[in-house]
């Protein structure tokens, strides 16, 4: 049985009636969004959403790796000396944007001494002393917890001489102390973790209540903004320090959104569903940048993206044997067209790599970038690899592929790593190039769990057993080149080598530089290092590749690039536009944290008058002059 629709003379009540009923429901979604509805309101808070498609591994500093994790500990914590936003530069008195406000050294470099901030105090309000500084770094160097080894590195003790005055004592000399990216941990937190579980078991996440967690407690710190939640695969929520240093922030509370593709990204930074967005494709930087009402960029990070091979020389690596030879490595580099690269895989959104550190980058006097001679560049030329490899005794003497030593085929796996979309699109040009040498490529997206998880192999009798051949990955920096120069060191095999390269050469140039006080003597050192890398190539740089990111200039103001003029404004590790962001004037804030734009205010109250119409207008079409059954 149908229902049945009949028409009469109150079709005209009815009609009056969804007006009313209509124009009732736009006020009420107006008056939600505004939170003018709201008869009290315990809090005005102002909401910032950001979103990545890389979401933090940990929050715990001596076990995550992922950049976004970086991102988190760069406001929740602060280093001991920090960098001007604008030129990067370790500044001291009252520029000064660390928990130091000014340092010495002694004339043997042997003893730096760090005066703090006074009357500062940790997010649960309990006062930051030099006794922080010291059981941060003591408690590094005690338990030689690799995360941060290689910044604490020559440094025997800390100790704490006042409240305000942290000493360092080392070994040697030692160049790079005011660019160590080591957050300051809180002693009364930290200290009652045993460091035996500190790099396997603790989440440090507050949404975790169970034995190695927080127990819902935020993590504490004294930056800008400290972590309450972690929904793992949806968002990290962090809120605003109350007893913050430099000035409570005007945004109380940050989403770090997580995103499994970057068209859905997109699609809510034009809605207006979050504020920003970080690691857009070019597609989307295409229709964004015609989008008045965000700002989208696409910026230099310090970082760079490379092709990496198993260099290990251990008897139980299962990786191919002739990538231990570094003529081989070697040769594949006139194989690769790096501008085709940038192109194809980048969309233009890079350049060309040739060495660890970034080009153009850092300051003038302390750039640390190494450019090859003329001379010594690899172009793309096929057959100049195939020559190099025949040279270094790998030959194709039948017409089926270059042979190894022993006269078998070369086959390689080659992987990229899905951290992002360039890896997969690098990788079906690259293989297609190591095909047209004569080598049998295996190409394959990996994860990165499982792609670390492999490079970290051990077989059943506890040997490392790295089990991989070629891979496409990428390494975020810092300031100071020291981290970047770190990867490569002997003593980070099994650790963040993930290349297990060896090299007494570059493990003794890595000590020269790192003793160095001098920054232009320590410059020519690093060239030195990065000139061996590009000859031996247990990389082949490719990339520097450039961020696309988009942010909403239209509600807020105060987003700050870094460095100035060619930088980000955020995933930058750096905390100014947090911390300076606030509302454009005539924007408002709603109680539940979410903001509503003038703009925004106008749209909803258009789309609610066009209901309304559209409603008059059903109603008049479905007039019939008889009563239907259906």
């Amino acid at each position: 049985m149908g229902k049945h629709l009949r028409h009469s003379g109150r079709r005209y009540v009815v009609v009056a009636l969804a007006i009313i009923l209509t124009a009732g429901v736009a006020w009420g979604i107006a008056a939600a969004f505004t939170g003018a509805a709201a008869p009290a309101r315990a809090e005005n808070k102002l909401m910032l959403k950001l979103g990545w498609t890389q979401p933090p591994d940990n929050l715990n500093p001596f076990i995550g790796y992922q950049s976004s994790s970086y991102e988190i500990w760069s406001i929740n914590y602060d280093l001991l000396c920090g960098f001007d936003a604008a030129t990067l530069e370790n500044l001291q008195g009252d520029q000064a944007t660390g928990l130091a406000t000014s340092w010495e050294h002694s004339a043997d470099g042997l003893t730096w001494t760090f005066h703090l901030r006074p009357n500062v105090k940790w997010s649960d309000g309990e006062p930051f002393t030099a006794d922080d500084v010291a059981f941060t770094f003591n408690y590094i160097i005690d338990n030689e917890l690799s995360a941060f080894t290689m910044y604490t590195a020559l440094i025997d003790r800390v100790e704490a001489t006042d409240d305000v005055t942290a000493v360092f004592h080392c070994s040697k000399p030692k160049g790079n102390m005011t660019g160590l990216w080591v957050p300051i941990l809180p002693e009364h937190i930290w200290s009652k973790i045993d460091p035996k579980i500190v790099e396997s078991r603790i989440t440090n996440d507050p949404s975790d209540k169970g034995e190695y967690g927080t127990h819902g407690k935020p993590m504490i710190g004294t930056g800008p903004y400290q972590v309450v939640e972690w929904k793992k695969k949806q968002y990290v929520h962090m809120v605003a320090n109350p007893y913050y240093w430099r000035n409570k922030p005007a945004v109380t509370d940050i989403y770090f959104q997580d995103y499994t593709n970057t068209d859905s990204m997109m699609q809510e930074v034009k809605q207006g569903t979050i504020d920003g967005a970080w690691g857009l494709a070019e597609a989307q930087y295409l229709t964004l940048k015609n989008d008045t009402r965000v700002t989208t960029d696409s910026y230099e990070s310090i970082g760079v993206d490379e092709l990496g091979f198993n260099c290990y020389t251990g008897k139980a690596s299962k990786g191919n044997p002739v990538l231990k030879d570094w003529k081989f490595r070697q040769a594949l580099n006139w194989a690769i067209d790096k501008e085709k690269i940038i192109s194809v895989a980048y969309g233009g959104h890079g350049a060309v790599a040739d060495s660890l550190c970034l080009k153009d980058y850092y300051q003038p006097e302390l750039d640390w970038h190494w450019n090859p001679p003329a001379d010594q560049v690899y172009t793309f030329d096929i057959e100049m690899a195939k020559q190099k490899l025949d040279e270094a005794g790998y030959t194709d003497t039948n017409g089926d592929g270059i042979r190894d030593y022993q006269g078998k085929p070369i086959e390689l796996r080659l992987w990229a790593v899905a951290d992002n979309e360039t890896y997969p699109k690098s990788g079906k040009l690259i293989a297609g190039w190591l095909s047209e040498c004569g080598l049998k490529i295996d190409f394959l997206t990996i994860e990165p769990g499982a792609a670390s998880d492999k490079m970290y192999a051990y077989d059943d009798a506890g040997n490392f057993a790295p089990d991989y051949d070629i891979f496409l990955w990428g390494w975020g920096g810092d300031v100071d080149p020291t981290f970047i120069l770190s990867i490569f060191l002997t003593s980070q095999i099994e650790n963040w080598s993930d290349c297990a390269w060896s090299s007494p050469e570059y493990d003794d140039l890595f000590m020269q530089q790192a003793t160095q006080i001098d920054p232009q003597k320590r410059k020519e050192i690093v060239y030195k290092m990065e000139e061996l890398v590009y000859r031996e190539s247990p990389y082949i740089m490719l990339a520097y590749p450039r961020n696309i990111e988009s942010y909403d200039t239209t509600k807020f103001e105060g987003w700050t690039r870094s460095p100035a003029e060619k930088g980000g404004v955020w995933f930058t590790t750096i905390p100014d536009s947090y911390v300076k962001l606030k509302l454009k004037q005539g924007e408002t804030t709603g109680t539940d944290g979410g903001g509503l734009s003038t703009t925004n205010l106008i749209i909803i109250i258009v789309v609610a008058v066009a209901v309304v119409v559209g409603i008059i207008v059903a109603i008049i079409l479905i007039r019939r002059p008889k009563a239907v059954e259906e």
